[in-house]
């Protein structure tokens, strides 16, 4: 098993009338994190869920809570996820006015701290953070919605990250998200990413064989 690949299904695609036994099946299935797509209508066109839904779902698994908030302005939301349960918490650099507070926003509650990048959104946005922050995470389709393309257009951005990362031996995890499937999942490992993100590839395929779908996703 390759071991250095993690896992993190979004609960996006998930069946939101039992979202507790979702999480549940998922870390039995084997899967390292769980990630969760926080969306406001507002930063994304968009509306899932909210710190309390987090909060119920929490003891439902002991597993790294992922969550990636595409909310503006971001910081008036950060300590209510934090003591929702998130373990790391992601915001867009687009989406508060100082991403240098943002972060030490994040730390102040003990959270790890994720930057997320569009398709479109440039390195530099992110270069002068990279010593302070615990993950990055590479967007392969627009935010806003399950079920889209992947777009391979983001895998240079990725291998410059992770030839960043070797050079100046920073310990920040690289993970990707966007229609991650058994097909691109190899590509996305060879760029760079060490996290995958996949939710309809985990849920649907394979008649939602949680177990069997990780395990390829990682081993593809």
């Amino acid at each position: 098993m390759n071991t250095s690949i993690k896992i993190s299904p979004s609960i996006l695609a998930c069946d939101f009338s039992k979202i507790g036994k979702e999480v549940e099946a998922l870390e039995k299935a084997g899967a390292d994190y769980i990630h969760v797509d926080v969306m406001d209508g507002h930063f994304v066109p968009n509306l899932t869920i909210g710190p309390d839904v987090i909060k119920k779902i929490r003891p439902f698994s002991k597993k790294i809570f992922d969550v990636h908030l595409m909310i503006s302005p971001v910081d008036n939301y950060i300590e209510q996820f934090a003591n929702a349960g998130a373990d790391i918490i992601t915001f867009h650099p687009e989406a508060t006015k100082d991403t240098g507070a943002t972060i030490e926003l994040i730390k102040k509650f003990k959270k790890k701290v994720g930057i997320s990048l569009k398709p479109k959104s440039e390195i530099d946005l992110i270069k002068d953070y990279m010593h302070k922050i615990d993950l990055i995470l590479i967007m392969s389709v627009e935010p806003g919605f399950g079920g889209q393309k992947f777009m391979p257009e983001v895998l240079p951005k990725l291998k410059e990250l992770k030839k960043i990362i070797d050079k100046q031996k920073y310990k920040i995890d690289l993970e990707i998200d966007g229609g991650i499937n058994f097909e691109n999942s190899k590509a996305a490992k060879n760029a760079g990413a060490n996290i995958l993100v996949s939710g309809s590839t985990i849920f649907n395929e394979n008649n939602g064989d949680l177990e069997k779908n990780i395990n390829l996703l990682r081993e593809n």
